[in-house]
């Protein structure tokens, strides 16, 4: 019998990354909350998150992998979260235009059973084009990427907006690294190929 694989997100983003795999999967949302701690780092962030979300769902079946995945966005010091509106996902891009944005886009693996953890995160150097501010309205009007942090959407017209990416997997920028996830589910015994 296979074991079950559980999503701990509710994003389609990542449930359309995961299906990139072909393993059959269900969802689950973890509902936990998501406030940044006090002086605690993007990349120690996005790692308590994606465990914090596998974690919760663990702790509600008696079997299965559960995988939980977070991104947090940086640029000087300063979070970008989800933008949630038309304004704010412009302030986010003109405050990125001409500029390098990190991302930190962790994943856990938790096996229901036993409790045993795995983690990685991929860290993803986006370098923005400058941007006029027509440039801006017109790809936050056609994109309309009110729900994913940074302000974009790279799987979409978003890749116009930078002049080179740097990351060990462009799966990442979008929310879930399948690379990464990919060698920890071959640790559970669970190879994909």
């Amino acid at each position: 019998m296979t074991i079950p694989i559980i999503l701990a997100s509710t994003s389609r983003y990542r449930a359309s990354l995961l299906q990139k795999l072909r393993v059959p999967f269900d969802v689950a949302a973890p509902n936990i909350d998501e406030t940044p701690h006090r002086h605690e780092s993007p990349r120690d962030s996005a790692l308590r998150l994606a465990r914090e979300k596998a974690m919760k769902i663990a702790e509600e079946h008696e079997d299965g992998l559960i995988i939980g995945s977070d991104q947090v966005a940086e640029i000087n010091g300063h979070l970008l979260g989800k933008p949630g509106s038309r304004k704010c996902a412009i302030d986010q891009l003109r405050a990125s235009s001409g500029r390098c944005v990190r991302f930190y886009t962790a994943v856990c693996l938790v096996d229901a059973r036993s409790l045993k953890t795995l983690s990685d995160i991929d860290i993803t150097k986006a370098y923005f084009r400058k941007l006029s501010d027509d440039q801006i309205d017109r790809y936050v009007d056609i994109d309309e990427p009110f729900d994913c942090a940074g302000g974009f959407k790279s799987e979409g017209l978003g890749i116009t907006l930078f002049d080179k990416l740097e990351t060990d997997d462009p799966n990442a920028l979008v929310g879930l690294p399948l690379i990464k996830l990919t060698r920890l589910l071959e640790r559970f015994g669970y190879p994909i190929l």
